[in-house]
């Protein structure tokens, strides 16, 4: 027997069976550490490479292929090294013969997603419990691993959907504010996507803690930018707070949830490759409420609220640079 093939085969199913579980059953581990490390990597790389748009929105599917692959590929391997640890633990059918390395391997591949084709057959009660813990194995995680891609594509469908909710009521604060303000009802109009707002956010920043793999989901169009999104609203809800006279906005228990879930969402970036700017972004425009015939606070009361609210603007623009995306708009003449 070879006890250092033992030991590693056992240290990589180990390792690969901990990610699968820890990635995928989880819900507040986020990613495991191997599918942790290659995700960082894989953007970092890419990032690296360009900042074009077409090029980090390969970025998601990248890296879900590579993290499928890199649990088939731990499996896989770990397998073959435990049956390599007994040169008979696996015989050729036709010869008689000990498997080599390539009929191992291929022995095992066909293990892992049927019941074997014949060609090698295991040698022992041990070896043939083995054939039947790694079809057990591959079927449950590759049962698995799909559940996970089938989860994940859905939510980054949801994604999108919340931040064309978003900018389509408008493609910076300021817009966003105006887009619910009418002169006979004020902001009522706006309660209920508020509340809508919040909800789909919520169930997002749940998503995104237990697959943080949907951070690096990159859209080529702004519109459709989670990250550009949260930003724009967060900083509406931050008018309503401190912009406008008290008493002048939407219902107070309405935007406090909008802006609970924006918290929530925030702190799933822990888990994922953002970091607050080293300065805050530019302040919304008051101005362009005044000319809607909005009424707002002088500019140095909202000067000074946003100075106590300077960390959180950080980390909103660090969640839009994170994501390759200037603070929005692009356009600074945009409405």
């Amino acid at each position: 027997m070879r006890w250092l093939y033992v030991a590693l085969g056992v240290s990589i199913l180990v390792a690969t069976v901990v990610d699968i579980l820890w990635t995928t059953l989880w819900v507040d581990g986020g990613s495991g550490p191997l599918a942790r490390r290659l995700t960082t990597g894989i953007w970092r790389g890419l990032r690296r490479v360009s900042d074009e748009r077409r090029t980090l929105s390969t970025a998601g599917p990248l890296i879900l292929t590579g993290t499928l692959v890199l649990w088939i590929a731990g499996i896989w391997t770990g397998w073959s090294l435990l049956f390599a640890a007994d040169p008979w633990a696996l015989v050729s059918t036709r010869t008689g013969a000990p498997a080599d390395w390539p009929g191992r391997i291929y022995y095992v591949a066909y293990t892992m997603f049927t019941s074997g084709n014949g060609d090698y057959f295991p040698r022992g009660d041990g070896w043939e419990l083995a054939s039947a813990l790694t079809t057990a194995t591959g079927m449950a995680f590759v049962t698995l691993g799909v559940s996970y891609v089938l989860t994940v594509l859905s939510a980054v469908s949801q994604k999108r959907s919340f931040a064309s909710a978003v900018t389509s009521l408008g493609e910076r604060s300021e817009a966003f504010v105006r887009a619910g303000h009418t002169d006979t009802d004020g902001f009522d109009g706006l309660e209920r996507p508020l509340e809508s707002l919040g909800e789909q956010l919520g169930q997002l920043a749940d998503q995104h803690q237990s697959y943080p793999i949907l951070h690096y989901y990159h859209s080529e169009r702004p519109t459709e930018s989670a990250a550009v999104a949260v930003a724009i609203l967060d900083d509406a809800l931050t008018v309503f707070e401190c912009g406008l006279p008290e008493g002048n906005g939407p219902n107070r228990t309405v935007w406090r949830v909008a802006r609970g879930s924006v918290d929530q969402y925030l702190y799933t970036l822990d888990t994922a490759f953002v970091d607050p700017a080293d300065e805050a972004p530019p302040p919304p425009a008051l101005d362009r409420l005044r000319r809607a015939d909005i009424d707002t606070v002088s500019d140095d009361a909202f000067a000074d609220a946003l100075a106590e609210r300077s960390e959180r603007r950080r980390t909103t623009l660090g969640v839009v640079r994170g994501d390759a995306w200037e603070w929005p708009p692009v356009d600074d003449d945009a409405a």
